[in-house]
């Protein structure tokens, strides 16, 4: 496998089109994440299964978020990415999300070629309602049965706010 910081950047922030490596397929519930130091996709835990993701998640390359990983993403698709995989995604927003104290935002991606939705999903706006509070639930949750009440969703931003999030991330990266 290659070392996706080394060959991605985080792509055309401003124009609104990233780079997104996926860690986590949608519906599992396998914590695979980037190892930075090894570049290699790491088991990190199993979770209990109630609490499977309910969307992809990955990180955007050359970012780096206030707790020190790569900059998260959340990937909007109707069936789940492979591990390890890497798209163009179109920025439709950001969750501001604590956790354990320490911000760990995620920004929201829908693959930037969505020939099955005609490119329809361009802000949070046009995901159903639905699936916004089942994310916001899995996040405010997803860690009650080991540590209780440590994860809080503080937050949703529009594009903007989610394209200032990415940039100080990449700033953070260069900083490094």
């Amino acid at each position: 496998m290659a070392d996706f910081n080394q060959i991605l950047n985080a792509g055309d922030v401003d124009g609104g089109i990233i780079n997104v490596v996926v860690e986590i397929p949608q519906g599992s519930s396998h914590k695979i994440e980037w190892n930075r130091d090894l570049a290699v996709m790491q088991l990190d835990r199993v979770d209990p299964e109630i609490f499977a993701k309910p969307t992809n998640y990955g990180f955007i390359p050359q970012t780096l978020d206030e707790d020190g990983d790569e900059l998260d993403a959340l990937i909007i698709t109707d069936t789940p990415l492979a591990t390890g995989i890497f798209l163009e995604a179109r920025i439709i927003g950001v969750m501001k999300f604590e956790d354990d104290g320490e911000i760990d935002d995620k920004v929201v991606v829908v693959p930037a070629d969505d020939r099955n939705t005609g490119n329809a999903i361009n802000s949070l706006a046009d995901l159903p309602e639905q699936l916004i509070k089942q994310i916001e639930y899995h996040f405010n949750h997803y860690k009650d049965l080991k540590k209780p009440g440590t994860t809080t969703v503080k937050s949703w931003g529009d594009v903007e706010a989610a394209k200032t999030v990415i940039h100080e991330s990449i700033e953070r990266w260069n900083q490094k």
